[in-house]
């Protein structure tokens, strides 16, 4: 699953530094969620995210109430310009082209 989101402007540092370390009870909720691998790229305040995982809205329907979420949620939502409140039908990126 590929994702994208944007920073608010002047929040890029701020938000590698708080994904340096990321919580032990976040990361055990993404791995019971089914996530395998999650991984960000930055350009200036754009981020890509590639979520290797069988079931991404059965991942989000898990992680959606999940108490080591909501907080990291609240988090991120200070520093995203767009809140991910878990409300829309969220299908990623489409695929345009891949090498074979």
């Amino acid at each position: 699953m590929a994702l994208h989101t944007r920073l608010k402007p002047g929040k890029e540092q701020e938000y590698e530094r708080v994904h340096a370390t990321i919580p032990v009870a976040l990361d055990e909720a993404l791995r019971e969620a089914g996530v395998r691998s999650w991984r960000i790229w930055r350009s200036g305040r754009d981020l890509f995210h590639l979520v290797e995982v069988d079931d991404y809205p059965a991942m989000r329907a898990a992680l959606r109430d999940h108490p080591a979420n909501i907080p990291w949620q609240a988090r991120m939502a200070e520093l995203l310009e767009v809140e991910d409140d878990y409300s829309g039908d969220d299908h990623g990126l489409g695929r345009v082209w891949h090498l074979p």
